[in-house]
């Protein structure tokens, strides 16, 4: 029994925050300035009162809404957020219970984020290929604009929100269609990309609101998302390279044995960086940032079926290499047929 990706379906909220509303709420802001640096034009941001598990349910039924029986065929749902409803239960108990699936299931929650899809197929295949489960829903889903303070220019122009759901089902196979990903943790630069206050190491006290001005002018708290935007790219720009070339020669595959590279879509910057140093062909590397910003755990389900709608294929047909990366600081990539 082999684990493949059976179906992807992705959903963003309605209210679309552009670069020339950036711009009108703050004029330093330049417009074309933040796509010259970013690539990224538009991005989706939850209401007030919407979650990650409401966008998270919203790209379920998607999917689950394709097959009148195929609700009552999951037998798993593994949930990738940093955003969760609630500090406990688990937010993959709710959406079982929202989604109106079978209470003889398994449902868990699982914190990790620019790497946390290729974690979580990861995942979804050990339960497939050890017979617990035979349809795992991987949904992904965050809304990181919660943590953003409006004045942080540097994050307010990355990130966006978004949830997807992706259905990893069995077959009876000898090949591989979802490789054993290859993970990576260096937890001494969890400091670069955190929420510092929240949790039970620095709960919200009356200091965890006050806004302080750093050197490059950006405005947050210590409640708000700070990201060191110089040491990430250091990271990225040592482990993504590394990673790749330790995927291509584990699996005995060269960049030719690729139909689509789709790494996380951190922001244009660093996939060019990434693509000139691994000397990627452009209609090889995927990119959808423009459209929807950094949206996390998401990006990665976002560009499959992104790549599965241009090519028109049946799934299974195309071979994708896969890589995250960022926050934990984290990484994990494969190779994938879908």
């Amino acid at each position: 029994m082999k684990a493949y990706i059976d179906n992807i379906e992705y959903f963003v909220p309605e209210n679309r925050l552009s670069n020339e509303d950036l711009s009108k709420i703050n004029p330093e802001w330049d417009v074309e300035k933040i796509v010259e640096k970013t690539g990224i034009s538009n991005r989706f941001i939850v209401d007030k009162n919407q979650t990650a598990t409401d966008l998270a349910i919203s790209a379920a039924n998607k999917l689950l809404g394709k097959s009148p029986e195929l609700k009552s065929l999951i037998d798993y749902v593994i949930l990738c957020t940093q955003s969760s409803d609630y500090h406990l239960p688990t937010s993959a108990c709710i959406i079982q219970e929202r989604l109106g699936l079978r209470q003889s299931i398994g449902a868990i929650d699982v914190n990790q984020g620019c790497s946390g899809f290729v974690y979580s197929l990861g995942l979804a295949k050990g339960l497939i290929e050890t017979k617990q489960a035979t349809n795992v829903l991987v949904i992904t889903a965050d809304t990181y604009s919660k943590y953003i303070n409006v004045q942080d220019k540097s994050v307010r122009s990355l990130f966006g929100d978004a949830a997807a759901c992706t259905l990893i089902k069995g077959l009876d196979s000898d090949k591989e269609l979802i490789s054993r990903p290859i993970y990576g943790t260096n937890g001494k630069g969890a400091e670069h990309l955190i929420v510092p206050d929240g949790g039970s190491r620095n709960p919200i006290s009356e200091i965890s609101s006050i806004e302080k001005r750093d050197d490059s002018n950006n405005i947050r708290s210590s409640a708000n998302l700070y990201m060191n935007g110089r040491e990430i790219f250091t990271f990225t720009l040592t482990a993504v390279p590394r990673v790749f070339k330790q995927i291509l020669e584990r699996e005995n595959a060269t960049l030719d044995d690729i139909d689509i590279v789709v790494l996380h879509q951190a922001n244009k910057f660093i996939i060019d960086s990434i693509q000139k140093k691994l000397k990627i062909p452009e209609e090889k590397m995927h990119r959808s940032y423009g459209e929807f910003g950094n949206t996390v755990s998401s990006t990665i389900p976002i560009g499959l079926k992104q790549e599965l709608m241009k090519s028109g294929k049946n799934t299974g047909s195309r071979v994708a290499l896969l890589l995250g990366f960022g926050v934990g600081l984290s990484w994990a990539g494969n190779i994938v047929n879908f």
